[in-house]
């Protein structure tokens, strides 16, 4: 069902942009890590001082894992995903994807490769309100210029029906429940064929049988190829994933497969 991704100009660990070579396509062969973060840090300036959220973190992913990553609210949790996705960048140290160098971006690449290699899914599931549900799941197709427009609609119909919501298609999000909100959020992260999905949290503002629905669908999208990072504070769904990283006060604490 997933077509093909096609592949930004990265930057290459040299700063310079080029065809990855150096990992011999890791979005699809694994011969080197999916992700990498080597001693970053991240630092924010607040009205009592500087605030350290992380301290020389190093991390490495594998392609096709499904990792847990666990701490308490303020751990630096939320900021490691954020790094990884773009959405914040490191005061210092490197963030390699693949063989991009996405801590040098440019905020214009940053946009442009994030919507295309990452899935993002959050845990108020932030589906546009005046946009049906199928809209929903075009928009990052949209965005990219992904896939001929006359694709553009049935491919997200094909993405709805692969998590249960291609019969709710034509609704507005306010007219489904939390769980099928979330399941079009986990549909439109899939829209641009992305290799990694990062969630935050996805099951935190769900009841505990939507919850297991939602991380069946993930253990699924593994078993069809995806990497996945889950943010979570459920013990329970973090005893499942491949790999269970613990983060606490801005350190990897533990890191066990």
């Amino acid at each position: 069902m997933f077509r093909s991704r096609v592949s930004p100009k990265p930057v290459h660990k040299n700063g310079s942009l080029a065809t990855p070579a150096q990992c011999d396509d890791p979005y699809k062969h694994g011969n080197c890590h999916l992700i990498e973060l080597d001693n970053v840090v991240k630092e924010y300036d607040t009205a009592a001082g500087k605030f350290t959220a992380l301290r020389g973190i190093s991390l490495k992913v594998d392609t096709h894992e499904f990792v847990a990553v666990i701490g308490k609210s303020g751990s630096g949790k939320s900021t490691l995903i954020n790094m990884i996705t773009g959405i914040d960048r490191p005061t210092s140290g490197q963030v390699f994807v693949g063989d991009t160098a996405v801590h040098k971006l440019s905020e214009g690449q940053m946009a442009v490769w994030r919507g295309k290699h990452v899935g993002v899914i959050f845990q108020f599931f932030q589906l546009l309100p005046t946009l049906t549900l199928v809209e929903n799941v075009m928009l990052p197709m949209d965005f990219c210029n992904m896939y001929a427009s006359r694709e553009r609609h049935q491919r997200a119909m094909q993405l709805l029906d692969h998590v249960g919501m291609a019969d709710q298609a034509g609704k507005l999000p306010s007219a489904v429940s939390g769980g099928q909100q979330q399941r079009v959020a986990i549909a439109r992260a899939l829209a641009n064929d992305p290799p990694i999905i990062v969630a935050d949290e996805p099951t935190g503002n769900l009841d505990s049988k939507t919850a297991n629905q939602v991380f069946d669908l993930f253990t699924q999208l593994v078993e069809e190829g995806k990497t996945i990072l889950m943010v979570t504070h459920d013990q329970d769904l973090a005893r499942r994933v491949t790999r269970s990283v613990i983060v606490a006060d801005g350190e990897i604490k533990t890191d066990t497969r």
